[in-house]
């Protein structure tokens, strides 16, 4: 309610409200001991009695209370009166930096000056130990007379604090725990977006997005839908300044684009340094491209050349600078000779791995050569000839420097991206029968030691890493890859995936005190890892969008530069000790095959380089795929086909997961990190609009059959994954399972009673939806998939994992009898890494599914610095 003028709140009293914001009205007021006006900022009654409001709300004042600093509004007292609670604080007289910015791009002269202001500003507030996270140009105020004042420390984060300050750190600390996302969507920074625990770096992203806003006049990230938007400041890059406004100085747009780097490590190491810069600049260009912005000419044809010259020659000093820097850590690749790569293998399909022997001239690599099962190789440099080693359907993990492998025996396909197998040790020279260790293990290296070994597997619902075996130090919901042990063996790097089902994720490193830490991500695509020679770097393969993975080189700190890049994909396999490495560079494409009564054979229903089926309209008319390659951009794609074979229609991004039984709806998941909405999409007619999921990371989502409400498996911040309903489009979820359940995709029965699941004991469940004990299905295999429903509600169709051909059978869920439906064999075999579960209409006849190929060649890469 607005406090009319006349009304006293302590020794203040209110003459005009001035505006309101998220924590609060404020008023100007009169401060009759001191004589002077002020700005009182005064919590609702209504929200005052909530505590978690208020305590936020005295935060502000607490953090705020301790900065002095010109360019940060300085706040003068807290109190309450009459159970109303306010902060008196200095009166600005001017407007926000967003009115400001209101009416397009600001000048370079002002632009450079607030901006210098504004860093100056919050290098004082990280000094302390004080970020803003939400600073965003509201929260800017500038006076008439051109000071900027940093205002609203609402959000403000203690995240180095004094001794003397413990009650105030722990206030701050447990009322904003890691995976809650405050702040002003727009402005946040990519780990704020993604609930991450942030730093001082989140702020300096903040203001990156500003200054671009500043330089522009268009904000760096805005969509149409706050999804969008956190997904667009996860994964996507904003339009080149350049290209908004020409006329923006290269320094500013280096500054820029350093401060909006996904990575914090990219940031500026300290908050002081970029206000440093932001003052360099200032003071070395400000002159010469304001004299041509004034006059509307470029700097060079200013008739003011005696003046305008040693601006310019400080600005290429500026440059000169900059340019040797980048060369010094690597990145001017144009004075650095190119790596020469040379091929090894001359056969048709995937190379699973590739390893150096100790004597760094065979190489043992693991491959499936035109569709025979996967067996290893041995090579030498001095040859092109390889030998088979006797391993048949076996994979090389590691070789360690006394000569002995680690290899998976029965390698076969645990989901997609991962395979599983039975961890061994053999030598190098062959011979003998192996050593079994270890069941279902995904991936595996030797410690220092030549003995132990680190391991990644899947227990329960967690994908663990242990160092050494039964010792475990990192696990999580998601799935983890390529393991490496340090040299040292203190630490290992791996890559961790978030999301089931996607190669995307981050480069990372544990240590056996179990301290983890991100060097690297987020990626779009991932998969190769490996240790320098000298072990100061990791050199990895990824690609942050797209499906065309480049080799990276990461510190232990986190700064990270790029070996090579070719046309095509990289996977990396192993580096030497002399800095050689194998890398393959794979050919990959997912396509489509389908068929309808009447067909001689299956039709190839392909679009573009990933295509993957997701569901299949139960007449069987149209089906919904998605493409989350390079064809389907940053944030993947959703199309719709008809099965006759008209050219497919892109719904928009995401990821497609059910299509109503009518095929006029598509519920899609967006974004492709652990932070992931929900879409709904129409296949003809109609609008695209977001469904709320409550602060959900959506993992699948189903149509129930009365095409109104939703069955998502979803996950809470740090609680797992559990099934939720959505009663409408606009309804709250509410749970329906208890934590550690999953739904797959196509799960619902056509009768809507039951959901196939995944328990948290990794054993298939009937799930009843209005309530009870979930049911075992009788006579499904450990190694099978059910895959979607028969029409009759009473039998599941049952895909059994990591054959070739693929086999699909119908399982009676009563007498858990069960009968062969189909077996897939897509033509050509050569590279078939995957048959996916088909997409099954009512009738059981139609359907469509896809396979994924990867064709590889194995290079030896020679230069790489």
């Amino acid at each position: 309610m607005t406090l009319p003028s006349g009304t006293r709140l302590g020794p203040y009293e209110i003459i005009a409200p001035i505006g309101a914001g998220g924590m609060g009205e404020v008023y100007r007021a009169r401060d009759e001991r001191l004589k002077r006006d002020v700005a009182i900022k005064v919590l609702p009654a209504e929200l005052a009695a909530d505590a978690d409001r208020r305590a936020r709300f005295e935060r502000e004042a607490r953090a705020a209370s301790g900065l002095s600093h010109p360019n940060i509004l300085t706040i003068y007292d807290i109190g309450t009166a009459d159970a109303t609670v306010y902060i008196a604080m200095e009166l600005i007289e001017g407007g926000t930096l967003k009115d400001l910015i209101a009416s397009g791009p600001v000048p370079t002269k002002k632009l450079l000056e607030l901006a210098t202001q504004i860093a100056d500003g919050l290098a004082a507030a990280h000094a302390v130990g004080i970020v803003h996270r939400d600073l965003k140009p509201a929260n800017v105020m500038v006076s008439k007379h051109g000071f900027a004042k940093i205002l609203d420390f609402g959000l403000a984060k203690l995240v180095t604090p004094d001794e003397t300050e413990l009650s105030v750190v722990q206030t701050a600390v447990d009322a904003t725990r890691p995976g809650m996302v405050m702040g002003t969507v727009g402005y946040m920074s990519p780990e704020q977006a993604a609930g991450r625990p942030l730093d001082f770096r989140s702020d300096q992203f903040s203001l990156g997005s500003i200054l671009y806003e500043m330089a522009t006049g268009k904000r760096a990230f805005e969509r149409g839908t706050t999804a969008e938007t956190l997904t667009a400041i996860i994964r996507e890059e904003p339009e080149p300044v350049s290209q908004l406004n020409p006329r923006v100085p290269a320094p500013i747009r280096w500054l820029v684009e350093r401060c909006l780097t996904k990575d914090p490590e990219d940031r500026f190491g300290t908050t002081k340094d970029l206000a440093r810069d932001l003052s360099a600049i200032r003071d070395h260009l400000s002159e010469a491209f304001v004299s041509g912005e004034a006059t509307g000419q470029h700097p060079a044809a200013s008739k003011r050349r005696g003046r305008l010259w040693p601006a310019l020659a400080a600005a290429a000093l500026v440059a000169a600078a900059v340019g040797f820097a980048a060369y010094a850590s690597g990145k001017k690749a144009g004075r650095v000779p190119p790596p020469v790569f040379r091929e090894l293998t001359f056969q048709r399909g995937e190379i699973y791995s590739a390893r150096f022997a100790p004597d760094g001239q065979t190489i043992l690599y693991a491959a499936s050569w035109e569709g025979r099962p996967v067996e290893i190789f041995v090579s030498r440099f001095d040859s092109p000839e390889a030998r088979p080693f006797g391993l048949k359907g076996a994979d090389v993990f590691a070789v360690s420097s006394s000569g002995e492998m680690a290899v998976s025996l029965n390698r076969r396909f645990g989901g997609p991206f991962m395979r599983t197998g039975t961890l061994a040790r053999i030598g190098v020279t062959g011979g003998g029968t192996p050593r079994e260790v270890l069941e279902d293990v995904q991936c595996a290296d030797w410690g220092s030691d030549g003995q132990s070994l680190a391991v990644v597997r899947v227990v329960g619902s967690h994908s663990r890493l242990e160092f050494p075996i039964g010792t475990v130090l990192y696990e999580t919901e998601g799935w983890l890859s390529n393991l490496r042990v340090a040299p040292d063996g203190e630490s290992v790097a791996f890559m961790n995936h978030p999301v089931l089902g996607d190669d995307g994720g981050a480069v990372e490193l544990v240590d056996r005190a179990r301290k983890r830490s991100k060097l690297a991500g987020d990626f779009a695509t991932e998969g190769g890892l490996a240790w320098s020679p000298d072990a100061k770097e990791v050199w990895f393969t990824a690609a942050e969008t797209g499906g065309n993975r480049a080799l990276f080189a990461v510190t232990r700190s986190g700064s990270r530069r790029i070996l090579a890049r070719v046309t095509g994909n990289l996977t990396l396999q192993d580096v030497s000790r002399d800095g050689r490495a194998l890398v393959a560079h794979d050919a990959l494409r997912s396509g489509i095959l389908a068929w309808t009564p009447g067909d001689a054979k299956e039709r190839d229903l392909s679009w573009l380089d990933w295509s993957s089926v997701r569901d299949l309209a139960p007449d069987g008319s149209i089906f919904i795929f998605s493409e989350t390659g390079e064809g389907g951009g940053p944030n993947y794609s959703a199309y719709s086909r008809r099965m006759d074979g008209s050219p497919p229609v892109r719904l928009g991004d995401g990821n497609p997961s059910s299509i109503s039984r009518d095929g006029r709806w598509a519920l899609s998941i967006s974004g492709n990190t652990a932070v992931r909405g929900l879409m709904l999409l129409p296949t003809g007619p109609g609008q695209a609009r977001s469904v709320p999921a409550g602060g959900l990371s959506i993992q699948s989502a189903n149509w129930m059959p009365d095409g109104k409400r939703i069955v998502v498996t979803g996950s809470d911040e740090g609680k797992g994954s559990r099934l939720y309903m959505l009663d409408s489009m606009d309804a709250k979820p509410r749970a329906i399972s208890p934590p550690g359940y999953r739904a797959p995709f196509r799960s619902v029965s056509p009768d809507g009673r039951f959901s196939v699941v995944m328990g948290p004991d990794q054993k298939q469940y009937l799930y009843p939806l209005s309530g009870g004990e979930p049911l075992p299905i009788p006579g499904i295999g450990d190694d099978e998939t059910p895959i979607g429903w028969a029409a009759d509600a009473r039998s599941l169709y049952v895909y059994k994992r990591g054959l070739y051909p693929a086999r699909v059978f119908l399982l009676d869920v009563i007498s858990g009898k069960r009968e062969l439906w189909k077996e897939l064999t897509p033509p050509d075999p050569a590279g078939i890494s995957n048959v996916a579960p088909p997409a099954i209409a009512g009738d059981g006849k139609t359907y469509a599914y896809s396979y994924n190929r990867i064709l590889s060649d194995l290079f030896l890469a020679e230069g790489l610095k």
